[in-house]
């Protein structure tokens, strides 16, 4: 069981990082349903080691990690675990995080708030920085595949307050951005970025 934990906001649009120790938990959740959160872990200790979903595929053998799996570094080692998933289990391990190069091919003429920026500042924010951005778990993220390998821009499949848990297999540091993708209905039909919110889970003795 794990004791009663205070709950902390991802803005829309923004990034937030923390540190865990292993064995500790962060349950992330989609307060409104449609919010997808590009996901980070790096190990505590040694920055250039992460979840990579390059690796990560092969191990596991599918595009999808789901309750119970690992999640799996650029060095082969399980960094987390996803304990607990409430929603359908679609979570994106495709696409790149977003950033301002990739507004600029969508037709923007301004700057545009992205996940990498947002990773780099979350990061930041506790005093480290990241040596580049991996390509991010993307929670709830519906990227759909089809049979020739093509692929679209689906709506998420989530509902509000879906949740999944993630246990730290070693001392680590996650990393989270609220997708600010508004020109695309990754974020759902409004194409409107939202909150999401987390916990950081300490087992009760």
């Amino acid at each position: 069981m794990y004791t009663e934990p205070d709950l902390f906001t991802l803005p829309a649009r923004r990034g937030r990082a923390v540190r865990l120790g292993a064995g500790e938990a962060i349950q992330i959740i989609n307060t409104h349903g449609s919010q997808v959160v590009d996901t980070w872990v790096f190990n505590a200790e040694d920055l250039t080691e992460f979840l990579s979903n390059e690796h990560m595929r092969p191990t596991l053998g599918k595009l999808w990690p789901g309750k119970g799996d690992a999640l799996i570094t650029n060095l082969r080692r399980a960094i987390m675990v996803i304990e607990e998933d409430t929603s359908p289990g679609r979570h994106d391990t495709l696409i790149a995080a977003c950033d301002d190069y990739r507004y600029g091919l969508l037709g923007c003429t301004e700057y545009h708030d992205n996940c990498t920026d947002n990773l780099h500042a979350a990061m930041r924010r506790i005093g480290l920085e990241a040596p580049e951005c991996p390509s991010p778990l993307n929670l709830w993220m519906n990227i759909p595949v089809s049979a020739d390998g093509s692929t679209g821009w689906g709506e998420p499949l989530s509902k509000p307050g879906d949740h999944v848990i993630l246990r730290a297999a070693m001392d680590c540091v996650v990393a989270m951005s609220a997708c600010p993708q508004d020109m695309l209905p990754i974020n759902g039909a409004a194409c409107q970025p939202t909150e999401a919110h987390y916990r950081i889970l300490h087992r009760s003795t």
